[in-house]
């Protein structure tokens, strides 16, 4: 029998309210130790609640947050095995980056000669190991983010809380910080706990994204699941571009849209239910108006590179976000082409365990192949 791990951050049923106002719903949900998991969604959603909910600067309204099976509500923060690197970074201006680093060392009474290994270690982890003696006010923006990560490494954390680090960043930095990030994820093997709105970081990141919105888990997977199988009308907006328009089920792997039936991949809804179709606009190709599943007219056209982006609307008013390698001119009517399994049906507002309970239903139902 395999034997199951003990979570090593669990939520059980967790609500806050301020006052009459309630930030979090019922938010149960299990991390496993070793991995990359991401809070994911726009402003206000709950992200950074939860991590001061880990860190103990905030307390459940109701229900329990857990670390290793045991209650931990109560607990001071600094009795908590987790850091926290901020957006702001938080840094001594006063400190050295040394000093800076071996700030928790020295809080837990460390030698001056473990301390020391401790600092170098970190600034090697970070890879500013020629930056021990410089000033904070001396570094560029990512060198500092490098010294906030190192200094909440060098207390040994077994999870690492990270509220926004990137966000400051420009472009290339941040590109390049997502990658040593997860680069000292996996050669620390410790937990990670990264708070982002920037669905495209997320998705290059994590090993497990939760995505959040109005204080509720709206969906939680791999990248690879929530791109794929958004559960809602939210989660396929908020991740990514998408088509979303609406539709009939008629039957298993059969959907009616935009005036016609499309084969696709779906199954376990009720027979001619609404739903809502989505088609990810990198799915989508232009081809002759003859060879084409539906006839759009050209509105803009954009070249980005290594594909052109392309908005369209079809005959009746739907509008079509395209990314292809076809170049067409404004105005040209041509056809738009895709395969069933790019197609993806989606439910009305339904939640992630309606959506789960739709699934395990249909696998009980369906009949036997054998």
């Amino acid at each position: 029998m395999t034997e199951t791990k003990t979570p090593i951050i669990a939520f059980d049923q967790v609500d806050l309210s301020f006052g009459d106002t309630q930030v979090l719903k019922d938010i149960d949900f299990q991390i496993e130790a070793g991995k990359f998991y991401t809070l994911l969604g726009p402003s206000g959603s709950g992200k950074s609640t939860i991590l001061k909910l880990i860190s103990g600067q905030l307390e459940p309204t109701s229900g329990d947050v857990l670390f290793e099976g045991q209650v931990m509500n109560d607990w001071p923060a600094e009795k908590r095995p987790v850091n926290t690197v901020f957006q702001n970074y938080a840094l001594f201006p006063n400190m050295n980056v040394f000093d800076n680093v071996a700030f928790g060392p020295r809080l837990k009474h460390l030698s001056a000669a473990a301390t020391k290994t401790k600092v170098v270690d970190m600034l090697h982890l970070v890879k500013l190991d020629d930056y021990a003696d410089r000033e904070i006010n001396e570094l560029s923006g990512g060198q500092q983010q490098r010294v906030a990560i190192a200094r909440a490494l060098a207390n040994d954390p077994e999870v690492l809380l990270l509220d926004e680090p990137l966000s400051a960043l420009d472009y290339k930095l941040r590109k390049d910080m997502q990658g040593e990030l997860r680069h000292i994820q996996k050669e620390l093997g410790i937990t990670f706990i990264f708070v982002t709105h920037d669905q495209e970081e997320a998705l290059a990141m994590s090993d497990w994204i939760f995505v959040m919105n109005d204080g509720i888990i709206q969906q939680n997977g791999t990248p690879e699941d929530i791109y794929d199988e958004p559960i809602n009308h939210f989660v396929a907006n908020f991740i990514g571009e998408s088509n979303i328009v609406p539709g009939i089920m008629k039957e298993d792997y059969l959907a009616h849209f935009v005036g016609k039936d499309f084969e696709n991949v779906d199954a376990g809804m009720r027979p001619n239910e609404r739903v809502e179709v989505v088609l990810r606009p990198e799915d989508l190709d232009l081809t002759s108006v003859e060879e084409g599943k539906l006839v759009v007219t050209i509105l803009e056209q954009s070249f980005r590179g290594d594909y052109y982006e392309v908005q369209a609307v079809d005959d009746d008013g739907n509008h079509w976000q395209v990314q292809t390698t076809n170049s067409s001119p404004v105005g040209e009517r041509v056809g738009l082409t895709f395969d069933p399994e790019d197609i993806h049906i989606m439910r009305f507002n339904e939640s992630e365990d309606d959506f789960d309970a739709r699934l395990e239903q249909y696998e009980d139902e369906k009949p036997d192949e054998n």
